[in-house]
């Protein structure tokens, strides 16, 4: 393989459009095509340049597959493209109604344990965050093909908050279980 895989944006390594709205089947399979024509391993017994090279491509294609899967990272990377950088350390949401929503699903989430049946409540609220995040990658979507990147902006900031919120509930869902079996 050349060089092309590290001049490549991600959408063109997977002989995606460049889109939000991706097929992660396509994504997986043609990773899976171009690992076996990159990774480090089928270099073994190569020169240096060659391992190195190997190394940089598999790196470089890690990235583009996570960036990729995930809805902010692939949101984020979209609006990079456009030119707007976004530093998700230093991005939030000014929308005070989204945020007050997320307070109070916090505190629910911090007493969730005190629930007569915590891991239906964690199930729901699962649930209400799937729901939402879906909105959410709706708007953006729309707000990126109508090249409103202020509003798609917006859209990130928030999915951002969501993506957080279901790494907790995740976390708590095993914590629960972990608990019910001892």
């Amino acid at each position: 393989m050349s060089n092309d895989i590290l001049t490549s944006n991600f959408f063109e390594l997977f002989d995606l459009p460049v889109s939000y709205d991706v097929d992660l089947t396509k994504i997986q399979q043609w990773y899976m095509q171009l690992q076996k024509q990159v990774h480090p391993d089928k270099f073994a017994n190569a020169s240096d340049r060659e391992k190195s090279l190997s190394m940089q491509q598999t790196s470089w294609l890690n990235e583009a597959k996570t960036t990729l899967e995930s809805p902010v990272l692939r949101a984020t990377y979209l609006l990079k493209l456009k030119g707007l950088d976004i530093n998700l350390e230093n991005e939030t949401t000014m929308d005070a109604v989204f945020l007050m929503q997320q307070l109070e699903m916090r505190e629910r989430l911090e007493n969730v344990k005190n629930e007569a049946d915590p891991l239906t409540v964690l199930d729901a609220m699962a649930k209400d965050v799937k729901a939402t995040t879906q909105e959410l990658m709706n708007g953006f979507s729309q707000s990126y093909i109508n090249e409103e990147l202020d509003d798609a902006r917006e859209w990130i900031r928030k999915l951002q908050f969501l993506q957080k919120a279901k790494k907790e509930i995740n976390t708590l869902i095993t914590d629960v279980e972990d608990e019910l079996m001892s």
